[in-house]
């Protein structure tokens, strides 16, 4: 074959193969720009995973660290800490599906969190759920709003009311020992209640407090900072 063919050819070949990672992208974003028109027309980026540090955090293959957006995972990496109940499973799963996988990041109104960290809404090419949400939908995260990243505020809670109703993940029923779904607590004896209403508002209750006895606990913390971190507000 002369070198001029070859080089046609090659050349082809390469266009084809351009042309249709931009169909795909255009696809992927359709399907997206669908279910969540709240992003059509934002800027995103496109980037591959490089490892994932725990089930809510990853780093890009250009090195950035990444924050998602809007829930919170069981800890397994924070200094000073002990694994938090079902941070295991959730860390094994985000490992699961994302690693090595080529993604779109969007971000909200925030850019970056307190530890310079890119905060993201996160897609998996080809796939039209964001995975944020799937996080939550299938009880590896709880929602964790922080002004001003809340555009999917609503859809977040919604995703948690599901798997809490289904008793999915981190919410499933009390195992024989008697201890609460969640446990989220760097003490042995945590004894700050926190609870989730019906209006789906997240309520810490200190011991003292005026309604702490009545108060069925759903996720136990040492301290009241924890507490505000996990997204709870105090009780009035």
């Amino acid at each position: 074959m002369k070198p001029m063919v070859v080089w046609l050819w090659f050349t082809l070949i390469l266009a084809g193969c351009a042309a249709s990672s931009g169909s795909g992208e255009a696809s992927d974003m359709s399907g997206i720009w669908s279910r969540y028109p709240e992003l059509k027309g934002q800027k995103y980026e496109t980037t591959e995973v490089k490892r994932v540090v725990d089930g809510d955090t990853l780093e890009t293959k250009e090195g950035d660290k990444v924050r998602l957006i809007g829930m919170n995972t069981p800890e397994t990496v924070k200094p000073n800490s002990p694994v938090e109940a079902y941070g295991k499973e959730a860390s094994a799963f985000s490992k699961k599906q994302l690693t090595g996988k080529t993604v779109y990041l969007f971000a909200d109104a925030g850019d970056t969190d307190k530890y310079g960290r890119k905060l993201r809404y996160l897609f998996i090419q080809g796939e039209s759920v964001m995975y944020n949400e799937t996080l939550l939908r299938e009880g590896y995260a709880n929602t964790m709003t922080i002004v001003p990243n809340v555009t999917f505020a609503k859809t977040f809670v919604e995703a948690e009311r599901e798997a809490r109703n289904t008793n999915k993940g981190l919410w499933g029923k009390k195992g024989g020992n008697g201890e609460s779904p969640y446990r989220t607590a760097s003490c042995k004896e945590p004894n700050i209640k926190g609870n989730i209403n019906s209006k789906n508002e997240k309520i810490y209750h200190v011991p003292g407090g005026k309604s702490y006895n009545q108060t069925k606990e759903e996720m136990l913390f040492c301290t009241e900072e924890e507490a505000e971190e996990a997204g709870f507000r105090k009780a009035g």
